[in-house]
């Protein structure tokens, strides 16, 4: 692991929502986290979280875009689903550089279509589009680093 490694994991930290972050890799141990002073434990138990289904997370925007007037435009419009990313990471909207997108505005996807792809510590996901339906704007762009959530496309369902 080099140095430019290490920025690269500590900027991703730093722009996530992660408090701690701990990664073992070939002998080496990497610990980071957020803040200065150490946390207080406490005796309070924990709620029980309920897992979210797949098709909860496609029509809820993540709260950090609920504010904003478009993100609450486009939710209020009748039958278009937001493609939530699922990892914080470098999204990608084609399979290589220089290669057509997976998909653009007016295509029409299945649910396993792939839409594109998010990079995390040199590992390739691909995000399929989870709904069935036609591309009506695509707001993630290509090379940009993405948060957990973060609305990549949306889709107005087919019916």
């Amino acid at each position: 692991m080099t140095a430019a490694d290490v920025e690269k994991i500590m900027r991703l930290v730093e722009e996530s929502s992660f408090d701690e972050l701990t990664l073992e890799l070939d002998g080496l141990k990497l610990c980071l986290r957020r803040g200065t002073a150490p946390a207080q434990a406490t005796a309070a138990p924990a709620p029980a979280a309920e897992p979210a289904s797949a098709e909860a997370s496609l029509h809820t925007p993540p709260a950090a875009q609920a504010g904003s007037p478009a993100g609450a435009a486009a939710a209020t419009e009748e039958g278009v689903c937001e493609v939530p990313s699922p990892l914080l990471g470098t999204f990608y909207r084609a399979p290589k550089p220089g290669a057509p997108p997976f998909v653009e505005v007016g295509a029409l996807v299945e649910e396993d279509t792939v839409v594109g792809i998010i990079e995390v510590m040199k590992l390739m996901n691909t995000v399929r589009a989870g709904v069935r339906g036609t591309v009506t704007e695509i707001l993630a762009a290509d090379g940009a680093l993405v948060e957990y959530g973060q609305t990549l496309l949306r889709v107005r369902k087919s019916q």
